[in-house]
């Protein structure tokens, strides 16, 4: 199994308590140290309202950001969960991510979405379309950007996206361009796309779903003719790891007190569950054993949030020792 690991931006309440001038320190600061260690990659979230509600709180962006890791580290990849299609023109956001990825020296993973947040994409004028013209959207612009990487140009006269010869160049570093990740798993139309051009998937759920899932973008796969072992399925996990139980209830309530004057009882209360429910909570032993049937099922991939890690790392480190060398 390959590992990624969430950095902390803001948009989890994950960076309250530090003052704006040094959150970007302490983001490049834990990025070099990820760089240093066993991750694959590190991620942040295309998002520019905090959530569950949104706040005054700082939220980074994320490709700005991107650009910024890039030049900061040396090793590690580079990738957001997921960037929003409608946030940024196709073509443009190609650009962007070439000029991000010869930065990096190479180093950029395309994580991309139809976009849910509904209040942000209002409060910023994006509208909000109804979920096919989303999907519809990430269909045309995912089509603009594989042509942009592969042949320095784009022309698509969509519903969504009209573009006419846009030149992208210098190409990615990449030889057959930036990786695509399509995150979802909507069975008629977000995985036909992944069949088509992703060479990573991002869905969540139960095993059952997984299964389920993996199952319907076999099928697609089928259709096309693509060889559905060519495309890495990989899943995020809320995580909190201790040596004990009790410890990592611990950890859990001072994450959730923290959260709590933000986000109010309702949404702590939740969040809470989701933890408790996460394969990634508890004891090395236990992450370890759940992540193994998740592999036997066909998970290759794993991306962890680790809620604490702006203000604790010693969580973040167990996993390195102990969970990463066990299931690598």
């Amino acid at each position: 199994m390959r590992f990624g690991t969430f950095l902390p931006q803001g948009w989890r309440f994950d960076l309250v308590g530090i003052d704006e001038t040094e959150q970007w320190s302490t983001m490049r600061t834990l990025a070099q140290r990820a760089d240093a260690g066993p991750w694959e990659s590190l991620w942040v979230y295309d998002h520019f309202h905090t959530t569950p509600v949104p706040s005054e709180e700082a939220t980074h962006e994320a490709w700005t950001l991107m650009s910024a890791f890039g030049a900061s580290t040396s090793r590690i990849r580079l990738g957001q969960m997921c960037t929003c299609m409608g946030y940024r023109n196709p073509a443009y956001l190609a650009k962007v991510a070439a000029t991000v990825d010869h930065v990096s020296g190479g180093r950029v993973e395309m994580g991309i979405g139809g976009g849910w947040y509904e209040h942000e994409w209002r409060a910023y004028g994006y509208g909000f379309p109804e979920v096919p013209d989303r999907l519809r959207m990430l269909r045309e612009g995912v089509d603009i950007m594989h042509q942009a990487w592969t042949t320095g140009s784009a022309t698509l006269h969509g519903r969504h996206y009209d573009v006419d010869g846009a030149i992208v160049r210098p190409l990615p570093l990449q030889a057959g361009g930036i990786p695509i990740w399509v995150a979802g798993g909507g069975e008629k139309v977000t995985l036909k796309i992944a069949a088509q051009f992703a060479s990573y998937t991002n869905f969540a759920g139960s095993l059952e779903d997984f299964d389920h899932k993996s199952e319907v973008l076999r099928a697609h796969c089928d259709t096309l003719g693509r060889d559905f072992g060519t495309i890495t399925r990989s899943s995020n996990f809320n995580t909190i790891v201790a040596a004990t139980e009790s410890e990592a209830r611990e950890r859990l309530d001072a994450v959730i007190a923290r959260l709590r004057p933000h986000v109010g009882d309702e949404q702590a209360d939740r969040i809470q569950r989701e933890y408790l429910g996460s394969d990634a909570f508890g004891t090395p032993e236990q992450i370890v054993e759940r992540l193994q049937t998740r592999a036997a099922h066909g998970l290759g991939y794993s991306i962890h949030y680790f809620p604490e890690l702006a203000y604790d790392t010693s969580g973040w480190e167990l996993f390195e020792r102990e969970v990463i060398p066990a299931l690598a």
